[in-house]
Protein backbone atom coordinates (compact mmCIF):
# COMPACT_ATOMS: atom_id res chain seq x y z
CA UNK A 1 0.00 0.00 0.00
CA UNK A 2 2.74 2.43 0.89
CA UNK A 3 4.72 1.42 -2.17
CA UNK A 4 1.75 2.16 -4.46
CA UNK A 5 1.24 5.55 -2.83
CA UNK A 6 4.89 6.41 -3.29
CA UNK A 7 4.78 5.46 -6.98
CA UNK A 8 1.70 7.57 -7.50
CA UNK A 9 3.34 10.53 -5.75
CA UNK A 10 6.50 10.15 -7.86
CA UNK A 11 4.43 9.99 -11.05
CA UNK A 12 2.43 13.09 -10.12
CA UNK A 13 5.63 14.89 -9.18
CA UNK A 14 7.18 13.99 -12.52
CA UNK A 15 4.15 15.26 -14.40
CA UNK A 16 4.14 18.49 -12.36
CA UNK A 17 7.89 18.96 -12.98
CA UNK A 18 7.46 18.32 -16.69
CA UNK A 19 4.56 20.76 -16.77
CA UNK A 20 6.60 23.39 -14.93
CA UNK A 21 9.50 22.86 -17.36
CA UNK A 22 7.16 23.17 -20.36
CA UNK A 23 5.59 26.29 -18.84
CA UNK A 24 8.98 27.90 -18.23
CA UNK A 25 10.23 26.97 -21.70
CA UNK A 26 7.02 28.38 -23.20
CA UNK A 27 7.37 31.61 -21.28
CA UNK A 28 11.01 31.90 -22.30
CA UNK A 29 10.14 31.12 -25.92
CA UNK A 30 7.26 33.57 -26.04
CA UNK A 31 9.34 36.17 -24.25
CA UNK A 32 12.13 35.65 -26.73
CA UNK A 33 9.70 36.01 -29.64
CA UNK A 34 8.11 39.12 -28.15
CA UNK A 35 11.47 40.53 -27.02
CA UNK A 36 10.14 40.66 -23.44
CA UNK A 37 13.44 39.87 -21.78
CA UNK A 38 15.61 42.03 -24.04
CA UNK A 39 16.77 45.55 -23.13
CA UNK A 40 14.75 48.02 -25.20
CA UNK A 41 14.27 51.73 -25.85
CA UNK A 42 10.94 53.36 -26.58
CA UNK A 43 10.30 55.66 -29.55
CA UNK A 44 7.01 56.94 -30.87
CA UNK A 45 5.34 57.54 -34.18
CA UNK A 46 2.12 59.37 -34.99
CA UNK A 47 -0.10 57.98 -37.77
CA UNK A 48 -3.26 59.26 -39.41
CA UNK A 49 -4.42 55.66 -39.92
CA UNK A 50 -2.81 52.48 -38.52
CA UNK A 51 -4.84 50.13 -40.80
CA UNK A 52 -5.60 47.53 -38.08
CA UNK A 53 -2.25 47.66 -36.25
CA UNK A 54 -2.41 46.19 -32.68
CA UNK A 55 -0.12 46.18 -29.63
CA UNK A 56 2.32 43.28 -29.84
CA UNK A 57 2.74 43.46 -33.61
CA UNK A 58 6.30 43.18 -34.80
CA UNK A 59 8.69 45.91 -35.92
CA UNK A 60 11.01 45.16 -38.85
CA UNK A 61 14.14 46.92 -40.06
CA UNK A 62 15.86 45.72 -43.29
CA UNK A 63 13.95 42.44 -43.03
CA UNK A 64 15.02 41.77 -39.39
CA UNK A 65 12.67 41.83 -36.40
CA UNK A 66 13.95 44.45 -33.94
CA UNK A 67 11.00 45.04 -31.59
CA UNK A 68 7.26 45.14 -30.99
CA UNK A 69 4.44 47.65 -30.77
CA UNK A 70 4.02 48.69 -27.14
CA UNK A 71 0.86 50.80 -27.02
CA UNK A 72 -1.57 52.55 -29.34
CA UNK A 73 -3.64 55.58 -28.26
CA UNK A 74 -5.67 58.34 -29.90
CA UNK A 75 -4.59 61.98 -30.09
CA UNK A 76 -6.40 65.09 -31.23
CA UNK A 77 -7.63 65.44 -34.84
CA UNK A 78 -8.15 61.66 -35.12
CA UNK A 79 -4.44 60.94 -35.06
CA UNK A 80 -2.96 57.80 -33.49
CA UNK A 81 0.19 57.64 -31.35
CA UNK A 82 2.08 54.34 -31.55
CA UNK A 83 4.81 53.56 -28.99
CA UNK A 84 7.54 51.22 -30.24
CA UNK A 85 9.84 49.00 -28.17
CA UNK A 86 13.13 48.62 -30.04
CA UNK A 87 16.04 46.43 -28.93
CA UNK A 88 19.08 48.34 -27.73
CA UNK A 89 21.38 46.17 -29.82
CA UNK A 90 19.60 47.45 -32.94
CA UNK A 91 19.63 51.07 -31.77
CA UNK A 92 23.00 51.96 -33.36
CA UNK A 93 21.78 50.98 -36.86
CA UNK A 94 18.64 53.12 -36.86
CA UNK A 95 19.10 56.85 -37.53
CA UNK A 96 17.05 59.75 -36.29
CA UNK A 97 15.90 60.56 -39.85
CA UNK A 98 14.62 57.00 -40.48
CA UNK A 99 10.97 56.67 -41.51
CA UNK A 100 8.17 54.35 -40.35
CA UNK A 101 5.23 52.90 -42.23
CA UNK A 102 2.48 50.34 -41.65
CA UNK A 103 2.87 47.22 -43.77
CA UNK A 104 1.73 43.59 -43.86
CA UNK A 105 3.68 40.45 -42.92
CA UNK A 106 3.14 38.51 -46.13
CA UNK A 107 0.14 38.77 -48.46
CA UNK A 108 -2.60 38.34 -45.82
CA UNK A 109 -0.50 38.29 -42.62
CA UNK A 110 -0.52 40.49 -39.54
CA UNK A 111 0.16 44.20 -39.65
CA UNK A 112 3.71 45.26 -38.87
CA UNK A 113 5.74 48.47 -38.53
CA UNK A 114 8.56 48.78 -41.07
CA UNK A 115 11.47 51.15 -40.39
CA UNK A 116 13.64 52.18 -43.32
CA UNK A 117 15.93 54.92 -44.63
CA UNK A 118 18.26 57.16 -42.68
CA UNK A 119 21.77 58.44 -43.44
CA UNK A 120 25.03 57.55 -41.71
CA UNK A 121 25.87 61.20 -40.97
CA UNK A 122 22.80 61.49 -38.69
CA UNK A 123 23.10 60.17 -35.09
CA UNK A 124 21.35 56.98 -33.95
CA UNK A 125 17.91 57.10 -32.32
CA UNK A 126 17.59 57.51 -28.58
CA UNK A 127 14.93 56.69 -26.02
CA UNK A 128 11.93 59.04 -26.45
CA UNK A 129 12.66 60.08 -30.07
CA UNK A 130 9.87 60.48 -32.60
CA UNK A 131 10.20 58.92 -36.06
CA UNK A 132 8.75 60.49 -39.22
CA UNK A 133 5.83 58.57 -40.72
CA UNK A 134 5.36 57.98 -44.45
CA UNK A 135 1.76 58.30 -45.55
CA UNK A 136 0.56 55.05 -47.13
CA UNK A 137 -2.56 54.85 -49.21
CA UNK A 138 -5.18 52.73 -47.52
CA UNK A 139 -6.92 49.81 -49.18
CA UNK A 140 -10.13 51.82 -49.46
CA UNK A 141 -8.32 54.68 -51.17
CA UNK A 142 -6.59 52.30 -53.59
CA UNK A 143 -9.94 50.66 -54.37
CA UNK A 144 -11.50 54.09 -54.95
CA UNK A 145 -8.68 55.02 -57.34
CA UNK A 146 -9.04 51.66 -59.07
CA UNK A 147 -12.79 52.21 -59.42
CA UNK A 148 -12.17 55.65 -60.94
CA UNK A 149 -9.63 54.17 -63.32
CA UNK A 150 -12.15 51.52 -64.33
CA UNK A 151 -14.66 54.26 -65.14
CA UNK A 152 -12.09 56.11 -67.23
CA UNK A 153 -11.13 52.88 -68.99
CA UNK A 154 -14.81 52.22 -69.73
CA UNK A 155 -15.15 55.71 -71.22
CA UNK A 156 -12.04 55.22 -73.36
CA UNK A 157 -13.32 51.84 -74.54
CA UNK A 158 -16.70 53.34 -75.45
CA UNK A 159 -15.04 56.17 -77.36
CA UNK A 160 -12.76 53.74 -79.21
CA UNK A 161 -15.79 51.59 -80.05
CA UNK A 162 -17.55 54.63 -81.54
CA UNK A 163 -14.45 55.61 -83.51
CA UNK A 164 -13.99 52.10 -84.91
CA UNK A 165 -17.69 52.00 -85.86
CA UNK A 166 -17.37 55.30 -87.75
CA UNK A 167 -14.22 54.04 -89.50
CA UNK A 168 -15.99 50.86 -90.62
CA UNK A 169 -18.92 52.99 -91.82
CA UNK A 170 -16.56 55.08 -94.00
CA UNK A 171 -16.90 58.27 -91.99
CA UNK A 172 -13.98 60.64 -91.61
CA UNK A 173 -10.66 60.71 -93.45
CA UNK A 174 -9.45 57.35 -92.13
CA UNK A 175 -12.77 55.69 -92.90
CA UNK A 176 -12.81 57.08 -96.44
CA UNK A 177 -9.21 55.99 -96.94
CA UNK A 178 -10.05 52.44 -95.85
CA UNK A 179 -13.34 52.15 -97.78
CA UNK A 180 -13.04 54.43 -100.84
CA UNK A 181 -10.94 52.68 -103.48
CA UNK A 182 -10.62 55.85 -105.61
CA UNK A 183 -9.19 57.81 -102.68
CA UNK A 184 -6.84 54.92 -101.94
CA UNK A 185 -5.63 54.95 -105.55
CA UNK A 186 -5.06 58.73 -105.36
CA UNK A 187 -3.02 58.30 -102.20
CA UNK A 188 -1.08 55.45 -103.82
CA UNK A 189 -0.31 57.63 -106.87
CA UNK A 190 0.75 60.48 -104.60
CA UNK A 191 3.10 58.19 -102.72
CA UNK A 192 4.52 56.91 -106.03
CA UNK A 193 5.10 60.53 -107.17
CA UNK A 194 6.78 61.32 -103.86
CA UNK A 195 8.98 58.26 -104.24
CA UNK A 196 9.94 59.36 -107.76
CA UNK A 197 10.69 62.87 -106.52
CA UNK A 198 12.81 61.37 -103.76
CA UNK A 199 14.78 59.34 -106.32
CA UNK A 200 15.26 62.45 -108.48
CA UNK A 201 16.41 64.42 -105.47
CA UNK A 202 18.86 61.65 -104.60
CA UNK A 203 20.17 61.65 -108.19
CA UNK A 204 20.52 65.43 -108.11
CA UNK A 205 22.37 65.21 -104.81
CA UNK A 206 24.71 62.59 -106.25
CA UNK A 207 25.35 64.77 -109.33
CA UNK A 208 26.09 67.77 -107.15
CA UNK A 209 28.43 65.65 -105.09
CA UNK A 210 30.29 64.50 -108.22
CA UNK A 211 30.44 68.09 -109.48
CA UNK A 212 31.89 69.35 -106.21
CA UNK A 213 34.40 66.49 -106.22
CA UNK A 214 35.55 67.56 -109.68
CA UNK A 215 35.79 71.17 -108.56
CA UNK A 216 37.96 70.06 -105.65
CA UNK A 217 40.35 68.09 -107.86
CA UNK A 218 43.85 69.57 -108.03
CA UNK A 219 44.67 71.40 -111.25
CA UNK A 220 41.11 72.55 -111.84
CA UNK A 221 40.15 76.21 -112.11
CA UNK A 222 37.96 76.17 -109.03
CA UNK A 223 40.61 74.36 -106.98
CA UNK A 224 43.27 76.85 -108.15
CA UNK A 225 41.04 79.75 -107.18
CA UNK A 226 40.46 78.20 -103.76
CA UNK A 227 44.03 77.04 -102.98
CA UNK A 228 46.53 78.98 -105.14
CA UNK A 229 47.43 82.15 -103.27
CA UNK A 230 49.39 83.56 -106.28
CA UNK A 231 46.33 83.40 -108.55
CA UNK A 232 44.18 85.00 -105.91
CA UNK A 233 46.78 87.70 -105.36
CA UNK A 234 46.97 88.41 -109.13
CA UNK A 235 43.19 88.38 -109.33
CA UNK A 236 42.92 90.86 -106.47
CA UNK A 237 45.58 93.06 -108.16
CA UNK A 238 43.74 92.90 -111.50
CA UNK A 239 40.44 93.77 -109.85
CA UNK A 240 42.12 96.66 -108.05
CA UNK A 241 43.54 97.96 -111.34
CA UNK A 242 40.15 97.54 -113.01
CA UNK A 243 38.61 99.55 -110.22
CA UNK A 244 41.24 102.24 -110.74
CA UNK A 245 40.58 102.21 -114.51
CA UNK A 246 36.85 102.48 -113.92
CA UNK A 247 37.45 105.37 -111.53
CA UNK A 248 39.65 107.12 -114.12
CA UNK A 249 37.05 106.48 -116.82
CA UNK A 250 34.39 107.93 -114.55
CA UNK A 251 36.55 111.01 -114.02
CA UNK A 252 37.15 111.35 -117.79
CA UNK A 253 33.45 110.96 -118.52
CA UNK A 254 32.74 113.61 -115.92
CA UNK A 255 35.27 115.94 -117.52
CA UNK A 256 33.75 115.29 -120.95
CA UNK A 257 30.30 116.04 -119.57
CA UNK A 258 31.62 119.27 -118.04
CA UNK A 259 33.38 120.25 -121.29
CA UNK A 260 30.29 119.41 -123.31
CA UNK A 261 28.15 121.46 -120.94
CA UNK A 262 30.60 124.38 -121.23
CA UNK A 263 30.55 124.17 -125.02
CA UNK A 264 26.77 124.10 -125.05
CA UNK A 265 26.47 126.97 -122.62
CA UNK A 266 29.44 129.21 -123.71
CA UNK A 267 28.70 130.43 -127.23
CA UNK A 268 31.40 133.13 -127.19
CA UNK A 269 34.39 130.77 -127.09
CA UNK A 270 36.00 129.72 -130.40
CA UNK A 271 34.58 126.18 -130.20
CA UNK A 272 31.23 127.54 -129.03
CA UNK A 273 31.13 129.93 -131.99
CA UNK A 274 32.06 127.11 -134.37
CA UNK A 275 29.32 124.87 -132.93
CA UNK A 276 26.52 127.45 -132.67
CA UNK A 277 27.24 130.20 -135.24
CA UNK A 278 26.14 129.10 -138.72
CA UNK A 279 27.91 132.01 -140.38
CA UNK A 280 31.22 131.10 -138.80
CA UNK A 281 30.73 127.52 -139.87
CA UNK A 282 30.08 128.64 -143.47
CA UNK A 283 33.18 130.85 -143.44
CA UNK A 284 35.24 127.97 -142.04
CA UNK A 285 34.04 125.70 -144.83
CA UNK A 286 34.88 128.37 -147.43
CA UNK A 287 38.34 128.84 -145.91
CA UNK A 288 38.99 125.10 -146.03
CA UNK A 289 37.98 125.02 -149.71
CA UNK A 290 40.32 127.94 -150.44
CA UNK A 291 43.11 126.14 -148.61
CA UNK A 292 42.54 123.03 -150.70
CA UNK A 293 42.64 125.00 -153.96
CA UNK A 294 45.73 126.95 -152.79
CA UNK A 295 47.46 123.67 -151.89
CA UNK A 296 46.75 122.28 -155.35
CA UNK A 297 48.13 125.41 -157.01
CA UNK A 298 51.18 125.28 -154.72
CA UNK A 299 51.83 121.69 -155.81
CA UNK A 300 51.63 122.77 -159.46
CA UNK A 301 54.07 125.61 -158.81
CA UNK A 302 56.54 123.28 -157.11
CA UNK A 303 56.34 120.89 -160.04
CA UNK A 304 56.99 123.81 -162.38
CA UNK A 305 59.98 124.90 -160.31
CA UNK A 306 61.53 121.42 -160.54
CA UNK A 307 61.33 121.72 -164.32
CA UNK A 308 62.84 125.22 -164.37
CA UNK A 309 66.51 125.24 -165.41
CA UNK A 310 67.34 127.62 -162.51
CA UNK A 311 66.28 125.13 -159.81
CA UNK A 312 66.87 121.88 -161.66
CA UNK A 313 70.46 121.62 -160.47
CA UNK A 314 69.45 122.11 -156.80
CA UNK A 315 66.88 119.36 -156.85
CA UNK A 316 69.31 116.90 -158.50
CA UNK A 317 71.95 117.53 -155.83
CA UNK A 318 69.36 117.04 -153.08
CA UNK A 319 68.23 113.76 -154.64
CA UNK A 320 71.84 112.48 -154.68
CA UNK A 321 72.28 113.35 -150.98
CA UNK A 322 69.05 111.59 -150.05
CA UNK A 323 70.21 108.52 -151.97
CA UNK A 324 73.46 108.43 -149.99
CA UNK A 325 71.62 108.60 -146.60
CA UNK A 326 70.58 105.16 -145.17
CA UNK A 327 66.92 104.35 -145.05
CA UNK A 328 64.95 103.95 -141.81
CA UNK A 329 64.90 100.14 -142.16
CA UNK A 330 68.68 100.02 -142.54
CA UNK A 331 69.08 102.21 -139.44
CA UNK A 332 66.87 99.81 -137.43
CA UNK A 333 68.89 96.78 -138.57
CA UNK A 334 72.15 98.52 -137.58
CA UNK A 335 70.71 99.35 -134.16
CA UNK A 336 69.56 95.76 -133.67
CA UNK A 337 73.00 94.46 -134.58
Amino acid sequence: METSTRKRSITVGLFVLIGIIIFVVGILTIGSMKKVFSSTITVKTIFDDVNGLKPGNNIWYSGVKIGTVKTIRFLENSRVEVMLNIEEKSQEFIRKNAKAKVSTDGLIGNKIIVLYGGTQKVPSIEDGDELVVEKIESTEEMLAVLSENNKNLLGITSAFKTISKNILAGKGTVGMLLNDERLYNDVDQTLAALKKASVNAQTLTSSLSDFTDKLNQKGGLANDFATDTVIMSDLRSTISKLNETVSSANVMVGNLKTASADLNSNTTSPLGVMLHDEGTAANLKSTLKNLESTTEKLDENMTALRSNFLFRRYFKRKAKEEAKEPSKDEVKEQVNQ
